[in-house]
């Protein structure tokens, strides 16, 4: 019998000043890009905690502390590189990625393939198999005021 495992995803972080916009691994021109110890790359962070929690192994946090200096500005497609080994390593595969980052601005279909292809690269897995997708919150909320962006990924994973 197939082992399958669901998992699901939610990051978020602040828009501010001098720093890039990065989601999943495409640097998108904007004025404004998102605060966090490592490139704060919410999509890829969504993903990955996905994966880990489908694998029942915690959280990003647990593996990639923020208190850790080696996190310091770093890739999360590098970050997403170590959770590809945690999955093989734990004889995982991943079946599917679906994922929403929700951002108010800027617009961001030009760059869903591109963060869909660095997706599947990442987990070795047809870009058929990853979706990524992108929607406002109509002006409500922290993310609707442009304060920030979110993203929500959901996973199946098999042994």
């Amino acid at each position: 019998m197939t082992d399958f495992r669901i998992g699901h995803g939610y990051d978020v972080h602040r828009l501010v000043p001098d720093r890039k916009l990065i989601l999943g691994g495409v640097t998108i021109p904007y004025d404004l890009g998102l605060l966090g110890h490592s490139d704060a790359d919410v999509l890829t962070h969504a993903v990955m905690d996905a994966l880990i929690g489908a694998m029942g192994l915690g959280d990003i946090g647990k593996h990639f502390p923020d208190s850790d200096e080696r996190y310091r500005g770093i890739d999360s497609l590098k970050l997403a590189e170590r959770v590809a080994v945690l999955l093989r390593e734990n004889g995982f595969t991943v079946s599917n990625i679906d994922a929403t980052v929700v951002a108010q601005s800027p617009k961001l279909a030009p760059y869903l393939p591109q963060m869909k292809e660095n997706l599947a690269t990442v987990f070795s897995i047809p870009a058929q198999r990853v979706n990524v997708k992108a929607t406002t919150e109509e002006h409500l909320g922290f993310t609707g005021s442009g304060e920030g962006i979110a993203a929500h990924a959901v996973c199946l994973i098999s042994k």
